[in-house]
């Protein structure tokens, strides 16, 4: 009986995810407060499972984990890390959305790059970071596979496009002008139409709030979560 425990018991272990090898994420414990740090990196996996050996962020992990952040006492903001390439864009939407639909306070940080549908992930938060060397591709919906050639198709994909259009431009201080125009350029990408922006160009454009790094993203958020803190505390007028 007590052999069978035992084995039970270490099954259990083996079963529980560790947050940080398998979910991307980690909750920092300080006097200014508790901070859910989620990691959005390598591919964006949509429906379709991509291989083994690619980095990629499931949605089926992300959304209730923040889900989880939003709803939890034990969590007074959340820094998302960002280093991705794209990917799904109805998954990265979802993700997307549900970080600028958080009551508490987010802040994003993009390191390395924040492509394609990773844009609108970096801009979702109530302030958002880039580093110096960090690049956003910035390009049409594309689609890979078997395209049915008819108007119909056509209207999809910019339904699509102006989805991510208003979103972005509705999460930043980009003007929906020059996010277009940097979308449909033909001279910068080789094979592609679109643009890679860095981080100070990133930050003139509107498009992320400040330049800098971790240092700075914990400072702001810290700051949102003390700013968060008080005007709970405050006495109704």
């Amino acid at each position: 009986m007590g052999e069978e425990k035992k084995e039970q018991g270490l099954l259990s272990k083996e079963r529980t995810l560790d947050p940080i090898t398998e979910l991307g994420s980690a909750l920092i414990e300080s006097g200014k407060g508790r901070v859910h740090v989620l990691t959005i990196v390598g591919q964006i996996e949509g429906h379709q499972v991509l291989p083994s050996d690619s980095k990629s962020t499931k949605y089926e992990h992300v959304m209730p984990l923040l889900a989880m952040v939003e709803e939890s006492d034990e969590v007074d903001g959340l820094l998302v890390l960002l280093n991705t390439m794209g990917g799904d864009i109805e998954a990265g939407l979802a993700i997307a959305e549900l970080i600028s639909g958080m009551s508490k306070p987010t802040v994003s940080l993009v390191l390395g790059g924040g492509h394609s549908i990773g844009v609108p992930l970096a801009v979702s938060t109530k302030r958002s970071f880039i580093a110096p060397s960090a690049a956003m591709t910035i390009h049409p919906v594309r689609m890979n596979g078997l395209i049915i050639g008819v108007p119909q198709t056509f209207y999809y994909f910019e339904r699509i496009q102006e989805r991510i259009v208003q979103f972005v431009t509705a999460n930043s201080g980009v003007k929906r002008e020059d996010f277009t125009h940097l979308m449909l350029q033909t001279d910068q990408l080789a094979s592609d139409v679109g643009s890679v922006i860095y981080g100070e160009e990133a930050v003139q454009l509107g498009l992320i709030d400040q330049m800098g790094g971790l240092a700075d993203a914990l400072d702001c958020l810290h700051e949102l979560i003390a700013k968060q803190k008080r005007e709970k505390q405050a006495p109704n007028q």
